[in-house]
């Protein structure tokens, strides 16, 4: 998705704001929506509730603001003035240290452990591997009628070069370095979830926050009522839902095979790559995670995703989460605790 002017994201948020119903749910609060475009190549919307439209829209400013800033550290395609990011970092694979700044490093450290707690199944140190797929998927969609896969010994040759410890992250000098030339971070599976993760946290409470369908409530709304967040079906068109889910503190996130994927002889290849095969996986349409934390919910939605129903359960009894799983055939199933939180 090309990224769109700042300027223009302003005027989205001015023209994404709507009053909500006559009924106010409190006394002098009114509901309001701003959405805009240029953030993690996606769609996000924020929802909440406010004394007056200036009121809302600085809030929603703010919330944008924080996402930019880690957008623009995250980003491993593009460079932007003044910003030594995770793009900068590749670039300097099998040489000396870059130095960071913070958010970076606290995001490879979350990345290590989630690498560590999951064995592999989400690796951010994966992105020699993903880039095959992204650039076999980019011109698959550009030219359809030439559409291929990757080659599968460049796919191999470049899973030996996919080993987390090549990643050296020191705290005490701010620096990250790659120490295989060949090793390529792509955080693409948890940045998101993370970086919405960290500015919710210092966002006003009784908002409900979407970057591509990571969502995330700071509270309740107004009237003390839990926010109504829409599982999608694989099969539907955006706007149908498997079922609704009550949403008062906390994360909901979903992987599955319909959010970017290109076709090959009449088949489907999605995004998500099971560290295993090196191919998209092949057990779930899709897999919905509801947690406290947005960026575990992130990883945790891609880990499920690759791996049987136990398996992933195991993960999720390690982690207080709960999720639901949806097969080739629509079959649901789901976590112990899961059908608590379905509202319809």
């Amino acid at each position: 998705m090309r990224r769109l002017p700042f300027l223009l994201l302003t005027l989205l948020l001015l023209a994404g704001c709507a009053g909500a119903p006559a009924a106010a749910p409190s006394p002098g609060l009114t509901r309001y929506e701003a959405t805009f475009l240029t953030l993690f190549d996606t769609v996000t919307t924020i929802k909440g509730y406010a004394a007056d439209e200036a009121e809302f829209q600085a809030t929603a400013q703010e919330i944008h603001d924080g996402l930019l800033e880690y957008h623009q550290l995250y980003d491993i395609y593009n460079e932007y003035p003044g910003v030594v990011n995770l793009k900068t970092v590749n670039d300097a694979a099998g040489g000396p240290p870059v130095k960071v700044e913070q958010p970076i490093l606290d995001l490879l450290l979350f990345c290590r452990e989630v690498y560590t707690e999951t064995e592999g199944r989400v690796n951010a140190a994966m992105g020699s591997v993903l880039s095959l797929w992204h650039e076999a998927r980019e011109a698959g969609i550009n030219d359809p009628e030439h559409a291929a896969l990757p080659d599968r010994a460049a796919l191999e040759e470049a899973a030996l070069h996919t080993d987390f410890s090549a990643v050296v992250i020191d705290e005490a000098a701010s620096t990250v370095q790659i120490t295989d030339p060949e090793t390529r971070l792509d955080v693409g599976a948890i940045a998101k979830g993370y970086a919405v993760e960290q500015v919710c946290r210092e966002a006003p409470a009784g908002l409900l926050v979407s970057v591509g369908g990571n969502v995330r409530a700071t509270g309740p709304k107004a009237d003390g009522q839990p926010w109504v967040v829409g599982v999608q079906s694989p099969d539907g068109d955006g706007e149908e839902f498997l079922h609704t889910l009550e949403l008062s503190q906390g994360s909901v996130v979903t992987s599955g095979d319909y959010q970017r994927y290109y076709t090959v002889d009449g088949v489907r290849y999605h995004h998500i790559i099971d560290p295993d095969t090196l191919l998209p996986a092949a057990y779930w349409r899709s897999v919905t995670i509801v947690c406290a934390d947005s960026g575990l919910a992130d990883a945790l939605s891609t880990a499920l995703f690759t791996l049987p129903q136990e398996e992933g359960q195991a993960l999720l009894n390690r982690w207080d989460a709960q999720a639901m799983w949806v097969d080739a055939s629509g079959q649901q199933f789901y976590s112990p605790g899961f059908s608590d939180l379905i509202r319809t």
